[in-house]
């Protein structure tokens, strides 16, 4: 693995655990938001790490070449989907959005679920970091290195 992949597993992780973390915070500023659907962000594996696709890379890399090869890694933000479970309802006549009844939708935010997801999201952010600050630390250390 070179010094830029690193870099670029790094930056991806910290770009992915960003939209994670905005996501969250999106979700807990509409807790009170009536007909408000929480958000799920979405993250996918930039390669294809399964068995099935290890061992094709394997079949077209090691077998034709008889090197080890070298999966990269890294993970990317995919979107988001919507959470399907139902708020409460709430009677609440009179207000814009009540249906013929008088009921609203209350949001279907969970604030306790959200909050760990988004202290998950910090933490796989501060990781994505660190590999970042690894790397350059690495970087520099060959340079002195080269220097001598």
């Amino acid at each position: 693995m070179g010094i830029l992949n690193s870099y670029n597993i790094g930056a991806q992780g910290m770009d992915a655990h960003a939209h994670r973390l905005d996501i969250h915070a999106k979700n807990i500023a509409n807790i009170d938001t009536p007909n408000y659907v929480r958000k799920i962000p979405v993250l996918i594996s930039k390669d294809d790490i399964s068995f099935s696709g290890l061992m094709t890379y394997m079949k077209d890399t090691v077998i034709n070449s008889g090197t080890i090869p070298y999966v990269g890694g890294g993970v990317v933000f995919n979107g988001v989907v919507e959470d399907t479970t139902p708020g409460d309802l709430i009677y609440k006549p009179g207000h814009p959005d009540a249906d013929q009844n008088g009921y609203i939708r209350a949001s279907n935010v969970d604030p306790l679920v959200d909050m760990a997801d988004a202290q998950m999201s910090a933490r796989a952010y501060e990781a994505s970091m660190a590999i970042v600050n690894i790397t350059k630390q690495m970087a520099n250390r060959a340079v002195d290195m080269g220097k001598s």
